[in-house]
């Protein structure tokens, strides 16, 4: 009996030694997949710190690191959303007014295509996710055009989170046309 034991115990210690080395190449092989395909998106910074913050992010595949960097987008959509609002709410000038509600307005709408964009990602619909993130990034373009073209004074941070936008943007594309 005690040699059965010891066997059983032999067996287990085996096994656990055997998952604990494949958990490990695990989280291995997908920080090396999440630096391929941020590398591939050429905007390595960006794209990392995105999926880098998503709890998800080092056990996900192609898909979910697309998915999660459409996540980073459409927050950082909320989040221009609300800055804009702010920036509105805030001038007295009717025309300064008028361009941050239209950009408010462009944030709410690129999270709508933004939540297509995902549902046509779980669809494996990848030209019709480009379309969406595309979609999404022109909202931004035109608000961080007419923002700059008016020389306007804004916090810093609300034109680095627009660049910030872009890239992410980016490379979302470049890594589902890689699908």
């Amino acid at each position: 009996m005690g040699s059965f034991r010891a066997s059983m115990l032999v067996l287990l210690v085996h096994h656990l030694i055997l998952l604990l080395f494949a958990s490990f190449q695990l989280v291995f092989s997908d920080e090396k997949l999440i630096e391929v395909q941020c590398h591939n998106a050429e905007v390595p910074a960006a794209c990392i710190q995105c999926l880098k913050s998503d709890p998800g992010g080092e056990a996900a595949d192609k898909v979910g690191i697309a998915t999660i960097i459409i996540n980073c987008l459409s927050n950082n959509a909320e989040t221009q959303e609300n800055n804009m609002s702010s920036l509105a709410s805030s001038v007295q000038d009717k025309n300064l007014k008028s361009l941050f509600q239209d950009c408010k307005k462009g944030f709410f709408e690129a999270k709508h295509d933004l939540s297509t964009a995902t549902n046509q990602l779980k669809s494996k619909n990848y030209d019709k996710t480009n379309h969406y993130v595309r979609t999404a990034l022109e909202e931004e373009i035109i608000c961080r055009k007419y923002v700059v073209s008016m020389k306007l004074r804004v916090a810093s941070n609300i034109l680095y989170k627009m660049r910030v936008y872009e890239e992410l943007s980016d490379a979302a594309m470049r890594i589902i046309d890689r699908f």
